[in-house]
């Protein structure tokens, strides 16, 4: 009796971890089939066909290989020929430069940016040489610095900075506008003269940053210049809207000290708009004044006498 009982509660406990195992797996497959079953049902609610979800995978797999290759093809180091494979089919797949976005443009012409952004041999977006484009842009007389930029799939973008003018230089018969450093901007026409100073002789352009600095020691008269000579390539004459010259001595310093010396002198005698003709103040000893030739009348000559009389006395007695 007691074996009985034993073997029929031994039975009875196996009995129940199989159905309890047999529960589980049940569940399990329960919970697959659920899963399944919410998939299908999303898969329903999206407004394509299935046939067409798998084609779309697939274009993806593929766009994702081929942006691989084209990848490594440039930016690993594969020879020349792959990489120009890789080029020319994103080319062909839409990547290559039709179009040319200019900004910072307001004075140059734009037409040479369109030029060399569109005249390059290989104007595939992914190989397309950057660096090579911005040093040709910089080739550009306007063109103090310049940003390429792409902007896929087929648009360049040319950050363009300007140079300003400042002046016109006049040389060998030829009219230039020139920015601060003397770099030739263009040409211009004498009927077509900007509101600038016009620097005249050779290698005036070179000097026009050390007549800006030589104007500013003296800013009362810089409105009023409406030229200058740079004479044996050593030295200036200004030329003033009134019709007057005035010749400075050589040496940074020593024409500054000149030019602030004459600015007080005119503050207190008004020696522009005279009718003299020139000044020289070459000889730090002395001012000289010329007058127009055949003037004879006294009341004016006895003027211009005061005038160089009360001048003489400061530039012969400051230094500098």
């Amino acid at each position: 009796m007691a074996e009985a009982r034993i073997r029929r509660g031994g039975t009875a406990r196996l009995s129940t971890a199989r159905g309890k195992v047999r529960a589980k797996a049940g569940s399990g497959r329960g919970r697959q089939l659920k899963r399944q079953s919410s998939f299908d049902r999303l898969l329903e609610l999206l407004p394509i066909s299935e046939d067409t979800l798998q084609k779309l995978a697939t274009w993806a797999i593929f766009a994702i290989f081929g942006g691989l290759a084209i990848a490594i093809a440039i930016y690993a180091g594969l020879p020349d020929m792959a990489r120009q494979q890789a080029a020319s089919l994103a080319a062909r797949a839409g990547f290559e430069v039709e179009k040319v976005e200019v900004r910072g443009v307001e004075r140059m012409d734009e037409m040479p940016v369109y030029n060399i952004a569109l005249g390059q041999v290989d104007r595939s977006m992914l190989s397309l040489d950057l660096p090579k484009v911005r040093q040709e842009m910089l080739k550009l007389g306007w063109v103090k610095d310049a940003r390429i930029s792409r902007r896929l799939p087929d648009t360049l973008v040319v950050d363009i900075v300007e140079r300003d003018p400042v002046a016109v230089w006049q040389h060998d018969g030829q009219l230039h506008l020139i920015d601060v450093a003397g770099v030739v901007l263009q040409s211009v026409s004498a009927g077509a003269m900007p509101d600038l100073p016009l620097v005249v002789g050779p290698n005036a352009n070179l000097q026009t940053a050390g007549l800006n600095k030589l104007m500013e020691s003296a800013p009362a008269l810089k409105p009023m210049l409406a030229g200058a000579t740079w004479v044996g390539n050593r030295r200036w004459d200004l030329r003033f809207q009134s019709g007057e010259t005035l010749s400075l001595p050589e040496g940074e310093q020593t024409s500054a000290a000149a030019l602030v010396n004459f600015a007080r002198m005119d503050g207190v005698n008004r020696l522009l708009g005279r009718g003299i003709v020139k000044f020289d103040m070459r000889d730090p000893d002395r001012f000289v004044l010329r007058l127009p030739q055949g003037q004879t009348s006294d009341k004016p000559a006895a003027a211009d006498a005061k005038a160089e009389k009360t001048a003489s006395a400061p530039a012969a007695g400051e230094e500098g």
